[in-house]
């Protein structure tokens, strides 16, 4: 396995990151394409820190104060250019920042320093670099905040800055204090809380396939203000589960039929969900209820969350962002089964780990017809088909 490790020991900040991605070895220009599409032409330069040679990121853009609509506007703006699952990246990126920022200032109508056009052009030119990298996994190394006071849009505030503080509690991130002064922005945290994927203890031994070094703007005697990426190939052969990243959305409701559920469950899958449930609950006064849950994937989640409000009747929809998970590889594989002396195909979902098949499971309609027909048991021809799937996609 490739994996894509940062080492944040003295802070990181977005224009840092893409830097130290950069120097790393991602395509350049994808990144300066990606960024253009937001800022005029991005500066890239070699720089030294303490001796430290490292790649500078310059957006030379104007501050703007923008609300997350028009953040959101600016990102699909690149669409033509980006790749949609860089794109869906750059979005959850700011939707950890809008999150965070709420949860210090409640309800606001502009970011502030985040909703700039350089954070904007600095998260997208991140995720484009992480994007071409290709790596398999990405760990973070404990991410030095800083102490003191700073000063922002907001007047003055404790090191780290709230919002900070408020991205990395919602993620496994550790953290440590370091030097003095800003050393994390929430841009920074927000990009690391995302891109982090697997913990470091998982990595195993390797070897140091690349490294790279982003600067910060500030020059600070005898402290390099940059951060460090390195890509390591691990030892082993990449055992375990491929790992994914999916938004769920969850609502309440305690006044819709079941019938209107199991139709709206049926709506959610048709646009493009990955999985859809409902469970039933207790809610205030007493009131019996459903809790509907929804997985997809996060270039899905606005169009999904408005369906789940039209056809539910509900007033909010609860987004949880980039929810990390464990799949295993599957496929539907077209198996020949004989039953009463008739011969069929019938499509099987299999699930495989490390190309083993460990799973089998019948398309149930296709053998609910087929049963009819046959004048048996559902549950007698779906043992059949499920076997017969397992002793022919066996591994030899």
């Amino acid at each position: 396995m490739r994996i894509l490790i940062f080492d944040p020991f003295h802070g990181a900040a977005g224009d840092m990151i893409t830097g130290a991605l950069l120097d790393c070895g991602a395509d350049r220009d994808l990144v300066v394409q990606a960024m253009r599409s937001v800022v005029q032409e991005p500066g890239i330069s070699e720089v030294s820190r303490c001796g430290i040679r490292a790649v500078k990121v310059d957006t030379h853009a104007a501050v703007t104060h923008r609300t997350l609509a028009e953040v959101m506007a600016r990102l699909d703006a690149a669409a033509a250019i980006v790749p949609g699952p860089v794109l869906a990246m750059a979005r959850r990126v700011f939707v950890r920042i809008n999150n965070a920022e709420e949860q210090v200032h409640g309800i606001r109508t502009h970011f502030h320093e985040v909703g700039a056009d350089d954070a904007i052009a600095d998260v997208l030119g991140a995720c484009v670099a992480l994007h071409s990298l290709d790596v398999d996994g990405v760990a973070v190394l404990p991410i030095a905040l800083g102490h003191g006071i700073s000063t922002g849009s907001h007047g003055s505030f404790p090191v780290p800055a709230p919002a900070t503080v408020a991205i990395l509690k919602g993620s496994e991130l550790a953290t440590i204090t370091g030097d003095e002064g800003e050393l994390c922005t929430p841009t920074g945290a927000a990009l690391l809380a995302e891109f982090s994927t697997i913990a470091l203890a998982d990595t195993g031994a390797g070897r140091i396939l690349s490294s790279g070094y982003g600067a910060g703007s500030r020059d600070p005697q005898g402290i390099p203000n940059v951060i460090r990426a390195m890509i390591v190939e691990t030892a082993g052969s990449g055992a375990g589960l491929p790992q994914d990243c999916v938004d769920v959305l969850e609502t309440n409701v305690d006044d819709v039929t079941g019938e209107l559920i199991a139709y709206a469950i049926t709506r959610f899958m048709d646009a493009g969900a990955r999985d859809a449930s409902a469970s039933p609950i207790i809610m205030k006064k007493g009131r019996p209820g459903y809790l509907i849950r929804v997985i997809c994937a996060g270039d899905r989640s606005a169009a999904i969350a408005e369906l789940m409000a039209r056809e539910l009747g509900t007033l909010g929809v609860r987004c949880f962002p980039a929810i990390h998970r464990f799949i295993a590889d599957r496929v539907i594989e077209e198996v020949e089964v004989e039953i009463s002396g008739e011969r069929r195909k019938i499509p099987v979902k299999c699930g495989s780990i490390q190309g083993e098949i460990y799973m089998a499971k019948v398309e149930f309609d296709r053998a609910s017809n087929w049963a009819r027909e046959l004048g048996m048991p559902v549950r007698d021809v779906i043992d059949v088909i499920e076997r017969a799937a397992r002793a022919g996609l066996k591994k030899p």
